[in-house]
């Protein structure tokens, strides 16, 4: 099963956040099978973002650290084609745009679970499914 991850997963594993939830973070992409974890382009930019911003990192270190992502996971480049249909979540499921792409690129790849803490839980489209990490009891592909 082939599956996404969302931003603010990444963020916690790089140690933005309570350290409950960057251990569990770490803990869960540890765990993951090799080789079916992918990363739409978005969620490193918005990584990159928040490792500048909130973890006062300079570029070159942001840089490093979002290359590192790369090198460990095949990323996820956003099309057109995704971009539509992400305006269409936005205007049929409320969804903010960003978050929306992110979940639109993971479909268009063929990914069934986008582990994400900002989405809702269990939403299903185009059968992609939220998953949050942090929920109990756990979804049963995180046990």
């Amino acid at each position: 099963m082939r599956l996404a991850l969302d931003t603010n997963i990444l963020a916690y594993a790089e140690g933005l956040g309570d350290e409950s939830r960057c251990e569990a973070a770490r803990s869960l992409i540890e765990r993951l099978p090799d080789g079916r974890v992918f990363l739409p382009a978005q969620t490193l930019g918005e990584l990159h973002r928040l490792l500048i911003a909130k973890k006062n990192k300079s570029p070159l270190d942001a840089r490093e650290a979002i290359l590192g992502w790369a090198d460990s996971f095949e990323i996820l480049d956003s099309t057109w084609s995704a971009f539509q249909s992400s305006m269409d979540l936005v205007a049929d499921h409320q969804l903010q745009i960003w978050d929306a792409l992110i979940m639109s690129v993971a479909a268009e790849h063929r990914c069934r679970i986008l582990i994400s803490e900002d989405l809702q839980h269990g939403f299903t489209w185009r059968g992609v499914t939220i998953v949050n990490p942090f929920t109990h009891p756990q979804h049963p592909f995180l046990q």
